[in-house]
């Protein structure tokens, strides 16, 4: 046999060893796995052999799979980059992300153009920027198509609690929803939104979220959208929710309740734009500022300056 006919055949065998052990490795990754904190990454992350954190379970979990807590315990920062869906658990364990050092808790970053999704799920965490020196961000949102944040607690981090700065390499809209969270004790805003490409937009939901002791509740950045329901903004350092977006943020705001804030809501200018029904605003040292707008039931009062929004856009 001549020297070219074997190097052929070894050529083929290497081919088709690496494609079965490619398909090997995506047939080893469940939808399903498990972590524990008496577990090992080493282990399968089945559930009667569990992983020890959230990094080593994710690695075995297929793209929109789910990552599930069998007991309350500390599982380490993560990064993602396919979707899935980690889920505290709660009445079995509540997962605990603890983040120091300028570590980010959790940082979601999916470009695969394979990943039609590119969505991200967490619930039911405690994400925990731990002192002395603590974490950066705890999440951070740089690209995908959308983010839910549900039933978690976002607590003591260097930098921001939820930071949603999309990259300008994404085109694509990104979505954001949270609902049942708090945010507190960040140096920086509780949560954050901009989008950095100029041709597109973050739209962002918030439902019954917590967000105080921060420098804003809410700042909405650049190419921002967010309607925000039931919120609470209290006791941060320049306003419950500041729309800094350069000509392009807005905010609706129904049933909140803005209190002890220097300003409660900061709309810059026009065409930025807050609007408010059945919100309270109280107990801060300016009620309002900018382009905010006005519909029934708001309670505005007990601020150092009373100011009103502008009258209500009614046709």
């Amino acid at each position: 046999m001549s020297s070219h006919v074997i190097r052929h055949s070894f050529k083929a065998l290497a081919l088709v060893t690496f494609a079965l052990l490619a398909a090997s490795a995506a047939q080893a990754q469940a939808t399903r796995t498990w972590v524990s904190g008496v577990g090992s990454d080493a282990n399968p992350c089945s559930r009667t052999a569990p992983c020890k954190t959230y990094a080593g379970a994710i690695s075995k979990t297929a793209m929109g799979g789910e990552i599930s807590t069998l007991d309350p315990g500390g599982y380490g920062a993560i990064t993602i980059t396919k979707s899935i869906t980690i889920n505290g658990t709660p009445g079995s364990g509540y997962g605990s992300i603890l983040a120091s050092s300028g570590v980010n808790g959790v940082v979601v970053n999916i470009t695969d153009p394979a990943d039609t999704k590119k969505t991200v799920r967490l619930n039911w965490l405690d994400i925990n920027g731990a002192g002395p020196s603590l974490g950066a961000n705890g999440v951070r949102f740089i690209a995908g198509a959308a983010l839910h944040i549900e039933n978690t607690v976002i607590d003591g981090f260097a930098q921001k609690g939820v930071d949603v700065n999309i990259s300008n390499l994404q085109s694509a809209p990104a979505k954001l929803y949270m609902k049942n969270v708090t945010v507190r004790n960040c140096a920086g805003d509780g949560v954050s939104i901009t989008h950095a490409n100029a041709g597109s937009v973050v739209i962002a939901s918030l439902l019954d979220v917590s967000a105080g002791n921060c420098a804003n509740g809410v700042n909405m950045g650049a190419r921002s959208r967010a309607t925000i329901r039931g919120g609470t903004f209290h006791a941060n350092t320049t306003a419950g929710v500041n729309l800094t977006g350069v000509g392009n943020a807005e905010a609706s705001l129904m049933g909140c309740t803005l209190t002890n804030n220097p300003t409660g809501v900061i709309a810059g200018g026009a065409p930025n734009i807050a609007r408010l029904a059945q919100t309270m605003i109280y107990g801060n040292t300016t009620s309002l500022t900018g382009n905010v707008k006005g519909w029934a039931g708001n309670f505005i009062d007990g601020n150092t300056n009373n100011n009103l929004p502008l009258a209500p856009n009614l046709p």
